[in-house]
């Protein structure tokens, strides 16, 4: 038995609901295919529980750090239980929202079970009877965590982001792997909640950082408060009666051995694609193990199948699956007559401390490019607002065009970062030169006068450039 449908999604994620309302407000029928529990990642696993525990560990920071400013705490005592009750409580009534939310959408249209192809169009669900045929498919599938071979043995001493929430309290220590945006932010959080703690890299990357001066900022801030390797070299990971042994060289080449209580494995995700038998839908994956498309229309190729959010594995930001699902699913109920969509000036934050922020081309994409652009840059080790917050530690670089002065994009390690991404990021969007955002208004004191810094910097060589 077949049912007719104009636009199938498959993934009930903030891509996957964006792409069927979008669908449905083009006048297009359409059915939400999702084989797990409902809820997005951000709100389940992701964004909002790690940023209710950096929430915790931040406050646990501050009574800790206080005797500089004469604050002195004395008997300070984190119960890890209740951090991750609170992270739990909290995380489900975000979950709830998102719940809440999808009571608009018509139960016919919702169909529980796993979705593979049998044919371009043509969709087999497990536990439904009936087959579906599409005039265009929407694959929001989602991710799934990384864990390297080297971490493979180790049982249930593997943690990832999903179970490390599900602990009844917080472990005695832990082994991080991978110093990205998850491993920094989950690192540094357990690191301040009292976790023995230390982060491992291997290839020297940090927080997504391409600018190296802005990178050795960072790595710098961060070795002064944690156990940080970005290029570490493993020689032994094993079980063992404490939980884990790890024989390694730091980055100085120092062969240590620690044993931790666990490993939480922050190496990466990859996209969610391998149930879905794309060969018989004519789809092939690359080299990488992802779909070729186009990020403007969202579509694969020339075939009926668009690709939004995690699933095309380009920019796992909750902000671009939004995007993405929007445009994903207004080229399905229109196909084949798609257009581009809205894609905003690229946007990214790491809430560690100092933050991580990118705001329009990173340093790497200009390099690549052959662009000629001139560096401003501020150093916040002496920067007045962050010198009183006793958060004086950073850089900042905004990158111009030498021949228009327009902003292109910076990267930044900082204190304020999310804030000061927003303000690049729109100056980006707008196109706008540095001596425009020279002409806006600065307040004194606050951080972004540091940004002001870096713009006059960027101003002053554009002038020795003309």
């Amino acid at each position: 038995m077949a049912r007719m449908v104009d636009v199938a999604v498959i993934g009930a994620g903030t891509a996957g609901l964006g792409a069927y309302r979008s669908a449905r407000d083009q006048g297009a029928s359409a059915v939400l295919i999702e084989n797990g529990p409902f809820g997005t990642t951000c709100a389940r696993v992701g964004c909002m529980p790690s940023k209710l525990l950096i929430a915790a560990a931040e406050a646990a920071h501050a009574a800790r750090d206080g005797a500089p400013f004469g604050v002195h705490v004395s008997g300070l005592r984190v119960n890890g239980a209740e951090v991750l009750a609170r992270v739990r409580r909290e995380r489900d009534r975000f979950v709830g929202f998102v719940l809440k939310g999808m009571e608009s959408i018509p139960a016919a249209d919702v169909l529980r079970g796993t979705a593979r192809f049998t044919a371009p169009g043509v969709l087999a669900v497990s536990g439904q009877e009936e087959e579906i045929h599409a005039r265009a498919v929407v694959i929001a599938t989602g991710s799934a965590p990384f864990i390297a071979d080297e971490l493979s043995g180790l049982g249930d001493r593997v943690l990832i982001n999903d179970s490390l929430f599900e602990l009844p309290d917080l472990p005695r220590s832990i082994a991080v792997f991978g110093p990205g945006v998850i491993g920094l932010e989950l690192g540094q959080a357990l690191h301040r909640l009292g976790v023995r703690t230390r982060l491992f890299g291997a290839r020297g990357s940090l927080g997504g950082i391409s600018d190296p001066a802005v990178k050795a900022a960072a790595l710098a801030a961060f070795k002064t408060e944690m156990a940080l390797d970005v290029r570490a070299q493993m020689q032994e990971i094993r079980p063992d009666n404490h939980g884990v042994f790890i024989r390694f060289l730091d980055d100085e080449g120092h062969e240590q051995e620690e044993h931790f209580e666990y490993v939480l494995a922050a190496t990466g995700r990859r996209p969610n694609l391998a149930a879905l038998d794309l060969p018989k839908a004519g789809l092939a994956l690359d080299a990488r193990g992802r779909l070729a498309y186009d990020r403007n229309t969202q579509r694969v190729g020339d075939s009926a199948v668009y690709i939004a959010g995690d699933a095309n594995g380009d920019l796992p930001l909750l902000h671009e699956a939004s995007d993405e699902g929007r445009i994903a699913g207004r080229n399905a109920a229109r196909h084949p007559q798609v257009e581009p969509g809205l894609r905003r000036a690229g946007l990214s934050v790491v809430f560690s401390e100092p933050q991580i922020a990118s705001a329009g081309k990173r340093y790497s994409e200009l390099e690549q490019a052959g662009v000629e652009f001139v560096i401003g840059e501020v150093d916040f080790g002496d920067q007045g607002r962050a010198r009183v917050m006793r958060r004086n530690a950073g850089l900042l670089r905004v990158y111009a065009q030498r021949s228009s002065g327009r902003l292109l994009g910076a990267e930044l390690a900082a204190p304020a970062a999310e804030h000061l991404g927003h303000l690049l990021a729109w100056s980006v969007q707008q196109q706008m030169t540095i001596g425009q955002m020279l002409e806006m208004p600065f307040y004194h004191p606050v951080v972004e006068e540091g940004l002001r810094t870096a713009l006059r910097d960027a101003q002053a060589k554009l002038a020795r450039a003309s």
